[in-house]
């Protein structure tokens, strides 16, 4: 992926320096899967420890595209690939790369939130029977205004989640 076509998609509400260091993580990002030793460069420019379950995590996230995931998820894939993980593990790792800026945590209930690994700015439907989430470009929502924040505070991003369901025949 060229900088410049990432670039496009990028919140450019963000500080210059944050922007930049955001793409650059990002685009070292894409080569976790390839190996284990970009993993963990990429862990330690975030300031993390590349343990073991870090990197297998890592390449389980952002080696194979854009994905959609809850811990929970997570943690039924590991056990599938025979890893030895914890959930609070791994969900101390998605809460780490989420504050790095390299996944959106999205909420969509109460109780759960899934990890979006496309951290670029977009939307979603949701299908609570089917456990799914799925993008839906920036472009495709119109908002007509956003309410002012309380002083003090900026608006950081706004999300719309559109849920689904099926049709009854």
């Amino acid at each position: 992926m060229i900088m410049e076509e990432f670039h496009a998609d990028v919140d450019c509400e963000l500080p210059g320096s944050d922007m930049e260091r955001r793409l650059r993580l990002l685009m070292e990002a894409e080569c976790c899967g390839a190996a284990c030793d970009d993993c963990k460069g990429w862990l330690r420019r975030l300031g993390l420890r590349p343990t073991r379950q870090r990197l297998l995590l890592s390449e389980m996230l952002f080696g194979n595209g854009n994905r959609h995931v809850t811990a929970e998820m997570l943690y039924e894939e590991a056990l599938k690939a025979n890893i030895t993980i914890s959930l609070a593990t791994i969900y101390n790792t998605l809460n780490q790369l989420t504050e790095a800026g390299l996944l959106r945590q999205i909420g969509v209930d109460g109780t759960k939130s899934f990890f979006d690994t496309n951290p670029s700015p977009h939307h979603h439907f949701y299908v609570a029977r089917e456990n799914a989430l799925w993008d839906i470009p920036s472009s495709a929502v119109s908002l007509a205004s956003v309410p002012q924040a309380p002083e003090g505070y900026e608006i950081d991003r706004v999300d719309v989640v559109v849920r689904l369901r099926r049709k009854k025949r």
